[in-house]
């Protein structure tokens, strides 16, 4: 994108500020995770560094579960502006007896960037950010996972616009479009 996707705007304001208004309402703490703290200060949320520096996703996301201070965790990434309140909260709510309670998408593939993880993820990520081994599913086989598939996620976000992700401009007029029509459906 040439430029942190976190502060593009779509629909009006930046996407970092669209997903903190729809996870606030989940949970007693909204952290962030990043390396370029000055840039969040103005949200007034409490801003982790990465633990284990120079370890991409996989590093934040250990970061994320260690700092929480809830036993589980939802983590979501900054580039999805069109995150499903009532579908993660179903995902908050299959927690119980897992380690991680992932969506898949159409093609089977975990979101992991939209999931919740429990404290027993530490060890088997640590064990991966030691190996150099910084695919972020890759622990998955070492904890009890729940996936959740087609007709749960259907009735929730049957459309799957809570996986949309600005990567690309391409994808950033994606999601303006969506933005606009969602606008409009709401008049």
């Amino acid at each position: 994108m040439g430029t942190n996707k976190a502060f593009v705007r779509v629909g009006g304001s930046p996407i970092i500020e669209r997903i903190i208004a729809r996870v606030r309402p989940l949970g007693d703490q909204v952290i962030l995770v990043t390396n370029s703290c000055d840039e969040y200060e103005y949200l007034g949320l409490p801003i982790f560094t990465d633990l284990i520096p120079g370890k991409s996703t996989l590093g934040g996301l250990y970061t994320a579960i260690a700092q929480s201070q809830g036993d589980y965790t939802l983590v979501v990434s900054c580039d999805q502006p069109f995150l499903n309140p009532d579908l993660l909260r179903y995902l908050i709510g299959l927690r119980e007896g897992y380690d991680v309670v992932v969506p898949l998408n159409r093609d089977h593939y975990p979101q992991s960037m939209q999931a919740v993880y429990g404290k027993g993820c530490l060890d088997p990520i640590r064990r991966r950010l030691e190996a150099d081994q910084l695919k972020v599913i890759g622990f998955f086989a070492e904890v009890r996972v729940r996936e959740v598939r087609g007709d749960e996620i259907d009735r929730f976000d049957p459309l799957r616009q809570s996986f949309i992700n600005v990567n690309t401009p391409d994808d950033l007029a994606v999601a303006q479009a969506l933005a606009a029509q969602l606008e409009a459906d709401e008049r």
